[in-house]
């Protein structure tokens, strides 16, 4: 069947509905249609044929597959510029592809990097613009070479452009980013700690931007390491160390690296290395880990734990607001180790948990009521507090995310906690005072009511805007009164 060119002065939908009846009816179908309908027959075409006839001499025709089609038909901004080319390059380089090929060779090189090239149709529709493009791969040629390809000889008449580019070595791609120099550190510094412990090479490899960004502090990084080897469970405090270079505040600032080149000591895999600007984490992404583990409840700890250092004990500053509750003589705001806060035996009905400052200060007098301060993730050392399950303990945190991580992990330790102005409610009433949370947390909250969970997870889908927070201390404060006065 035969359709003319009267086929493209209809509109696009009836021109489907026709083709789509012709499709089901099982006819073989020879389409002549100008070039703007092209797009409505490509669904329903194998083959096409152009009609070139540009200098108004003897037409010809071409016949191609519709695939060759598209390729044709690619506009400029498809073409691989050599801005997309450094782009390719660098992203191999950030990814530390190109410092391990330094190393441990994988065959890679020489590396072909294949190239979106103008087409023949292109050349025919802006022969300066394709021209243009392919000077600039050509003048840049030097640190790769360039495959060419013959297009348009039928159209044009034939032109050789670049069709891939192809470095030698990996050396040659790290010049072409501009990371020859760092390459040459990179390669210094993998050689000094592999010579400090053949077992460092397998920390190189996996975190070679890593070691390049520390430099030679990764040498006296590696010196810790072997020093915990030789020493384990020194039972001292981290300031006792007496290594050269090496104090309080360096093993704070490296205490992750410690721990890789530690495990690569003994033989233990390194999980993948992460985006580049992305910090290793040094907190467990197990939701109860933070309040579940009694003496690595901070980083600081946790790492103290895990070499066997001592730590300063986990501290815990309550205040009564009860005058007639007995502390210590007259002292109503006190600080005392997570050790002596679990011996405590006190005559009060309810425990408030706040983790801002001002509110902690400022609660006003409430009988048979103790307050706790502990700022962010601070509560862990309410952990081993045992006399805290025969009280109502309230927890009234900020009104975000993390806010309710937090709740989910008292309930961890105190399944019987309530939230207080943790609501939906709250949040409305104060959308004058909203702000952005910075991270939001993606964890799996299990231990928070169905309104808690369901307002969670309406500000993880941005429900109410992005990343909306609203941080306690910005809720009125009559409001905050009358609904701790109710305990809700």
């Amino acid at each position: 069947m035969v359709i003319d060119e009267a086929f493209g002065r209809g509109s696009d939908e009836s021109a489907r509905y026709g083709l789509e009846l012709f499709q089901r009816m099982k006819l073989q179908l020879l389409i002549v249609t100008p070039l703007q309908k092209i797009h409505v027959i490509e669904p329903f075409v194998s083959h096409v044929g152009f009609v070139a006839n540009t200098n108004g001499d003897d037409s010809q025709l071409r016949n191609m597959t519709i695939q060759e089609y598209r390729e044709e038909s690619m506009p400029a901004d498809s073409w691989t510029t050599l801005a997309d080319l450094r782009a390719l390059s660098l992203k191999a380089w950030s990814s530390g592809a190109l410092l391990r090929e330094l190393l441990e060779p994988t065959g890679l090189y020489p590396r072909r990097r294949p190239l979106k090239r103008p087409t023949a149709a292109a050349l025919l529709r802006d022969y300066a613009a394709a021209g243009a493009w392919a000077a600039e791969l050509f003048a840049a040629a030097g640190p790769f070479s360039l495959e060419t390809a013959e297009v348009g000889r039928s159209t044009v008449g034939s032109n050789r452009l670049p069709a891939a580019a192809l470095f030698a070595a990996a050396g040659d791609e790290i010049g072409f980013v501009g990371k020859s120099k760092d390459a040459a550190r990179f390669v210094e510094l993998a050689g000094d700690m592999t010579a400090l412990d053949p077992s460092f090479r397998q920390w190189v490899l996996r975190r070679p931007l890593r070691l390049l960004d520390l430099g030679a502090d990764a040498l006296t990084v590696g010196r810790v390491a072997l020093w915990l080897q030789d020493n384990p469970d020194p039972g001292v405090y981290v300031r006792q160390l007496s290594l050269s270079g090496v104090h309080t505040k360096f093993i704070e600032n490296h205490r992750r690296v410690i721990d890789e080149l530690a495990e690569a000591l003994r033989s233990v895999a390194l999980p993948e290395e992460p985006p580049v600007g992305e910090a290793l984490p040094d907190v467990p992404a197990e939701p109860d880990a933070l309040l579940g583990q009694l003496a690595a409840r901070t980083p600081a700890a946790r790492f103290a734990a895990r070499h066997g250092f001592l730590h300063p004990p986990e501290l815990v500053r309550f205040r009564s607001l009860d005058p007639a509750l007995p502390l210590l003589g007259d002292a109503r705001d006190l600080t005392v180790t997570a050790e002596a806060f679990s011996t405590l035996s006190l005559p009060v009905g309810t425990v408030l948990a706040t983790e801002n400052l001002v509110n902690f200060l400022a609660l006003p007098e409430l009988p048979g009521t103790l307050a706790v301060y502990g700022g962010g993730y601070g509560f862990s050392s309410l952990r081993d507090a045992g006399w805290l399950r025969e009280c109502e303990v309230l927890y009234w945190g900020d009104l975000d995310t993390h806010g309710f991580r937090i709740l989910d992990q008292l309930r961890a330790v105190h399944p019987h906690v309530v939230s207080v102005l943790m609501d939906e409610a709250t949040l409305l009433a104060h959308r004058d005072v909203w702000g952005s949370e910075p991270a939001p947390s993606r964890a799996a909250l299990t231990r928070l009511t169905a309104e808690e969970s369901a307002l969670y997870e309406a500000l993880g889908a941005d429900r109410f805007g992005t990343s909306v927070r609203l941080e306690q201390e910005l809720i009125r404060w009559d409001r905050a009164m009358e609904r701790l006065a109710r305990g809700t």
